[in-house]
């Protein structure tokens, strides 16, 4: 059996959808003919826990965890955060881009942005690269991934690959210099030069880079020569196995982490109107949030007179988070209010896809997530303040669950499991490691 190097931050017990991608991809890879060999850190920061994750690593998997050095601590003690709270989080998702900065948050911005490029990560490339040099001279592997955000990962691989001349795949899950989030930080051009040139280095010297989303498959094309395969994320069909729950309410569901700059202010506004005028629809109502959320969404979701409808759960496991896409009468999907966001598919959006309930996207119409949703007939996207197709949607939907049922998407969604994109990234690996021969 073929052996492919993973490395990557995200790692049961970590949570979220950023270990979901490379923890599916290790549960199918053995029965493609590859071994997967995880590097991943020991002690890493976690934002979420979900120990449920840990059920997916097949037992052939080889896992190597080794020491991680992070700022955070210090960052906590300067801020007054708790000990127990993760890097920046306090009662915002999101604290880069969420609300106001503090004198003392946007010397921490300043500091993360310009002594820590590409990001507080980077103190684990150079020890990371000594350790694997080591080693893959006992333990060769056939191919090497590496998997960003954190972009770091990436300066890893190309360091080991500099050394061992291993085929190397550099996968994006987010754009690097063109993620959303970069704007927030306010880099020197010094920074920025820096950051632009790691971006580079990688994109150049890498075997293949592989993307997400076919607007930033599109995006590195026009930036280097490198080979640049696109591979989205996906469902697994293990995971929507067991039948749909019912709990007699019209439920208004949004699953995963519901950011300030991602909240679907409409939607409230709109449910609310709907509420004070039909009485059945507000004893029916319930909003159902399985993640963390931001406090500005709470306060939006009570001013909008919804407080009563409002069933706020928290962060919940994998599997738990499934169970509320498969009871919802309505799935919610915003993303960021954000020009960048255009390019961006959610992993979450294939959830839902598999949920097999109707899907109310916000953002841009034109975007990655709106072709999916209009490929799939999953459901529809909304503008931020386009409340005449929020209201049609919730209202069309109530009407067809008082008579009993929902309207299921019937598209075909076969091309996104996880076992079909297992097989198209095992014949990658194949391709891949071929060239090395």
């Amino acid at each position: 059996m073929k052996r492919v190097l993973i490395i990557t931050y995200y790692w049961p017990p970590s949570g979220g959808s950023g270990v979901q991608r490379w923890v599916k991809f290790a549960k199918y890879l053995p029965q493609e003919g590859w071994q997967p060999v995880v590097y991943t850190p020991e002690n890493p920061d976690l934002n979420t826990r979900d120990d449920s994750l840990a059920a997916e690593i097949p037992a052939g998997a080889e896992i190597l965890r080794r020491p991680i050095i992070e700022p955070y601590g210090l960052y906590r003690r300067f801020l007054g955060i708790s000990p127990r709270a993760s890097f920046g989080r306090d009662d915002k998702v999101t604290p880069i881009s969420s609300g106001k900065k503090s004198f003392k948050e946007r010397i921490s911005l300043w500091v993360r942005g310009n002594l820590f490029v590409p990001d507080p990560k980077i103190l684990w490339v150079r020890p990371s690269v000594r350790y694997l040099k080591k080693y893959l001279k006992e333990n060769p592997v056939d191919v090497m991934v590496t998997t960003g955000p954190p972009q770091s990962m990436h300066l890893i691989g190309l360091e080991v690959h500099k050394a061992t001349g291993i085929p190397w795949i550099a996968d994006f899950r987010d754009p690097w210099t063109r993620h959303y989030a970069i704007k927030y930080l306010p880099l020197t051009k010094c920074s920025w030069r820096k950051l632009k040139k790691q971006e580079q280095a990688v994109l150049d010297n890498c075997s293949v880079v592989l993307t997400v989303t076919p607007l930033v498959q599109k995006d590195y094309q026009s930036q280097t020569s490198t080979p640049v395969a696109m591979i989205t994320n996906g469902f697994d069909e293990e995971d929507y196995a067991a039948a749909p729950q019912t709990d007699g309410f019209f439920n208004v569901t949004q699953t995963g982490s519901l950011t300030s700059d991602g909240n679907p202010v409409v939607l409230w506004q709109e449910l609310g109107r709907l509420s004070e005028e039909n009485d059945a629809f507000r004893k029916s109502l319930r909003i159902r949030l399985s993640g963390v959320t931001d406090k500005e969404v709470i306060d939006a979701i009570i001013t909008a007179g919804l407080e009563e409808n409002l069933v706020n759960l928290g962060y919940c496991s994998h599997p738990d988070a499934i169970r509320e896409q498969q009871r919802a009468s309505v799935l919610v999907l915003p993303l960021r209010d954000a020009p960048e966001m255009k390019n961006i598919l959610p992993g979450k959006v294939f959830e839902y896809l598999a949920a097999r309930k109707p899907v109310l996207g916000f953002g841009q119409k034109d975007g990655a997530q709106a072709q999916i949703l209009n490929e799939t007939g999953a459901g529809v996207m909304a503008g931020w303040n386009d409340g005449e197709t929020v209201r049609s949607f919730i209202d069309n939907n109530f009407k067809r669950w008082q008579k009993g049922g929902i309207s299921v998407p019937e598209g075909d969604i076969g091309m996104y499991s996880r076992r079909a994109l297992t097989s198209r990234l095992a014949a990658l690996l194949d391709k891949v490691s071929k060239k090395n021969e």
